[in-house]
């Protein structure tokens, strides 16, 4: 952006905060007509004149997070969104001044556009977090902790302060204190042995193309050497083993005794007999690894 751009943006921006400050307040009738008139009618002149003049609140709420790095018409521009919220919510009937409503509504607008705009890495995703993120540094402050590292001692009163455990402040220590750095930035200024970004130093979880395509074909080899070891039983056999050793809930040998009509010794027998014919075949076709998934 050209600096004589930047200048007229600035000049703009100066030229609103002066003539929003240079608005009258509203007595607490007024604004209860104003915001009868927007919810019931949907007068605008009426919605226009209610946000018009509580401009200042949203300018002194914006100005209290322009030390995150943000421009300041940005955070105007979010505490407006929240403005415009709290008059579509706003109850009349209440008897409470819409600046007291309204104050909460604006300080979220401001507060979520920070935690979205303050690094490319979403931050703050929890209650605790954002009480971290809008606080630690402050109650550092206050107790003189300025080190690059917090003491425990200090950790203990932030997390007695603001009701947060110790796993959250550390985390968000970690992540106030760093910086957003692009993957492919070089680690060091080493030109002559080669340059290594940061991806490079990355580790995947996952299996590599290679192990998934062999880990597929081990799964489907296996699969038919034991179709074909089951083909080799009798019905009575396949109908035992499924049930005792191929199911997520093995059934009992009483049970399918009674259904197969024999003694559950006789099934544990039969069973028996069943597992050393499938051994035999697994084995002679070197099947040992679903030989072991089976037994």
């Amino acid at each position: 952006m050209a600096l004589v751009e930047m200048e007229e943006i600035q000049t703009a921006n100066q030229r609103f905060v002066r003539r929003a400050m240079k608005l009258e307040l509203l007595e607490l009738e007024d604004e209860q007509e104003l915001a009868r008139l927007w919810v019931e009618e949907r007068d605008e002149k009426a919605l226009h004149k209610l946000t018009s003049a509580h401009m200042r609140l949203v300018i002194s709420m914006a100005g209290k997070f322009k030390n995150y790095g943000l421009a300041m018409s940005d955070l105007i521009q979010e505490g407006n969104i929240g403005l415009m919220r709290a008059a579509e919510r706003f109850d009349c009937a209440r008897e409470v001044r819409f600046s007291t409503y309204a104050g909460w509504w604006i300080r979220a607008a401001i507060q979520d556009f920070v935690l979205r705009n303050w690094s490319i890495v979403r931050t703050g995703t929890t209650a605790s977090q954002k009480s971290l993120f809008f606080n630690l540094r402050r109650l550092r402050a206050k107790i003189n902790d300025n080190g690059t590292y917090m003491s425990d001692a200090s950790r203990d009163y932030i997390g007695q302060t603001l009701g947060v455990k110790q796993s959250d402040i550390e985390m968000m220590e970690g992540r106030m204190s760093g910086q957003d750095r692009s993957l492919n930035a070089p680690m060091t200024n080493d030109s002559d042995n080669g340059q290594i970004e940061w991806q490079d130093t990355l580790t995947c979880d996952r299996p590599v193309p290679e192990e998934e395509v062999a880990e597929r074909m081990d799964s489907e080899k296996c699969k038919d050497i034991l179709h074909n070891a089951l083909s080799t039983l009798s019905p009575r056999e396949v109908t035992i083993i499924k049930a005792r050793r191929m199911n997520d809930e093995s059934r009992t040998l009483d049970d399918l005794g009674k259904e197969l009509g024999v003694s559950k010794e006789r099934v544990r027998q039969i069973e028996h007999e069943a597992l050393s014919k499938l051994k035999s075949f697994i084995m002679a076709d070197d099947g040992g690894r679903i030989l072991e998934q089976m037994l």
